[in-house]
């Protein structure tokens, strides 16, 4: 196990506890974990560890650590990693010991937690490692599960990428749909310049070499570069002169990040690593004896 020395950020302890006092009543319905019930008494206590079962970049610890001990207040819980953490196979991330009762109704809900955050973070790490040798950065997108949102994204800064706004209220990004209503590129641009304040920054989405020149005219904040192939990004960055912060967005994936980000691009969205990475393998362990 190694440490990234990734900063991050700090997701507020009410944040997190209330997310996951909702999964565990979700779980645990109506008359709570009746199988801990018939099968424990509650004096049985145990120790447990959970482990990584393959490679990975972890995020979630502290969701995962709240499940526990909001499920017995009783249980102790020893985190022996860090959000960000490089994993291998056999890694222990965590040792829970007390009431097995409660820990074994709160199993679920933090290895879900662990599981799905972990995968975001292993997904965007296998992209930003890919692009490591260029100025470019991987940004995630608003294509998040929800209610989960702020969590996944906390999860793409752990793997190494960055945040894109995290909803329609913190930035404004004219698409081709606006465009298509507003009047043009430019005419989309300049009403938007009208309405935001200092501090809200205005992002252009384009699809041709055109559109790019008819943005530049009115000075954006940031421009989208859409679905364009590497020849045309590379054409798009030598005409943009760095001027504005390009971002190329469409048809990225593990095998054309690299000849992306090599055009000399700042920023390249992903959409994958949130809706679509695969749940990284932790598990949760009995200690016997």
């Amino acid at each position: 196990m190694s440490d990234t020395g990734t900063n991050l950020p700090v997701l507020p302890a009410l944040m997190v506890e209330d997310a996951v006092r909702a999964a565990l009543l979700e779980d645990w319905g109506r008359a709570g974990d009746i199988t801990a019930q018939a099968t424990l008494s509650p004096e049985i206590g145990a120790r447990a560890v959970i482990a990584a079962r393959q490679p990975g970049r972890l995020s979630g610890i502290d969701l995962a650590a709240t499940a526990f001990r909001l499920s017995d207040p009783a249980i102790a819980v020893e985190i022996l990693a860090r959000d960000g953490d490089r994993l291998e196979p056999g890694d222990v991330v965590m040792r829970v010991s007390g009431p097995a009762r409660g820990m074994l109704s709160a199993e679920r809900v933090a290895l879900n937690y662990l599981g799905h955050l972990s995968g975001v973070a292993t997904a965007t790490a296998a992209f930003a490692d890919l692009v490591a040798h260029t100025k470019a950065r991987i940004v995630c997108t608003r294509k998040t599960t929800p209610g989960l949102r702020a969590f996944e994204k906390y999860a793409v800064r752990c793997g190494g990428g960055a945040n894109h706004r995290f909803g329609l209220d913190d930035a404004i990004l004219i698409k081709d749909n606006h465009i298509a209503v507003a009047g043009g590129v430019r005419a989309a641009i300049e009403a938007s310049r009208c309405f935001a304040g200092h501090l809200v920054r205005v992002e252009v989405e384009v699809d041709t070499l055109d559109q790019l020149r008819e943005a530049l005219d009115a000075k954006p904040d940031v421009i989208m570069l859409d679905n364009m192939q590497p020849d045309r990004l590379r054409e798009a960055v030598a005409i943009a002169g760095g001027k504005v912060v390009l971002e190329a967005s469409g048809g990225v994936n593990l095998k054309t990040v690299a000849a992306i980000a090599e055009t000399g691009v700042d920023l390249i969205s992903v959409g994958w690593i949130t809706h679509s990475a695969p749940v990284l393998d932790l598990g949760l362990d009995i200690e016997i004896g």
